[in-house]
C-alpha cells in the first residue's frame, strides 16, 4: 500500500493541533507580547510556566490560520486584530500536541477581555462540577518578562519574533 500524502493544511503531522496569535506593540526601543495566565485550580498559585500564547486546538476541516483568528477570540473574548500575519512557526509541546503561532501587530487593552470558559469537576473526586475561565489576566510584557512565564516549549515563538524583528 502506497504512503498517503501529506495533508496540505496540517503538513502530514499527526495528533493534537493548536493554532494562535501572539500580539505584539512597539514601546520605545523595544516590543511587548500579549500573554495569558491559564486559568483553573491547577495554575492558579503558579506563575512559572503558568502563561501561554493565546492559542487552542483545532481539527482537520479547519484551516490553522482561521483556527487561531477564531480562538484568540475564544480565549479573550474580544475580535482578532487584523493586519499581515508573521509565521512564528510550530513546536511540540512536551505532550505530543503542535502548536503553530502567527504574530501580529496591534495593540489592545486586555481590561476589555471575557475570556471563555471551561468545566471540570473539582475537587478531584467531589462529583462537583465547576466552571473555570481558559485564561483567567493577561498582561503586555516583554518578552524578557515574558519568557520564563510561559509554558516552556512556547519560550521559542518568542524568541523567534525577536529575531524576525531585529
Amino acid at each position: 500500500m502506497a504512503p498517503r500524502p501529506p495533508d496540505p493544511q496540517t503538513g502530514g503531522m499527526t495528533g493534537k493541533r493548536s493554532a494562535g496569535l501572539l500580539l505584539y506593540r512597539r514601546v520605545g526601543d523595544g516590543i511587548e507580547v500579549l500573554v495569558g495566565h491559564m486559568g483553573g485550580p491547577f495554575f492558579a498559585r503558579r506563575e512559572a510556566g503558568a502563561w501561554s500564547v493565546p492559542k487552542g486546538e483545532f481539527g482537520p476541516e479547519e484551516r490553522p490560520e482561521a483556527a487561531a483568528r477564531r480562538e484568540f477570540e475564544e480565549e479573550l473574548g474580544l475580535p482578532a486584530p487584523e493586519g499581515a500575519l508573521v509565521p512564528l512557526g510550530d513546536i511540540v509541546q512536551r505532550g505530543g500536541k503542535t502548536v503553530t503561532v502567527w504574530a501580529i501587530e496591534a495593540d489592545l487593552d486586555p481590561a476589555g477581555a471575557v475570556p471563555g470558559t471551561f468545566t471540570m469537576e473539582w475537587p478531584r473526586g467531589s462529583g462537583t462540577v465547576r466552571e473555570f475561565p481558559e485564561m483567567d489576566r493577561f498582561a503586555w510584557l516583554t518578552p524578557e518578562a515574558a519568557a520564563p512565564l510561559l509554558v516552556q516549549g512556547q519560550q521559542a515563538f518568542l524568541e523567534r519574533l525577536v529575531s524576525h524583528l531585529a
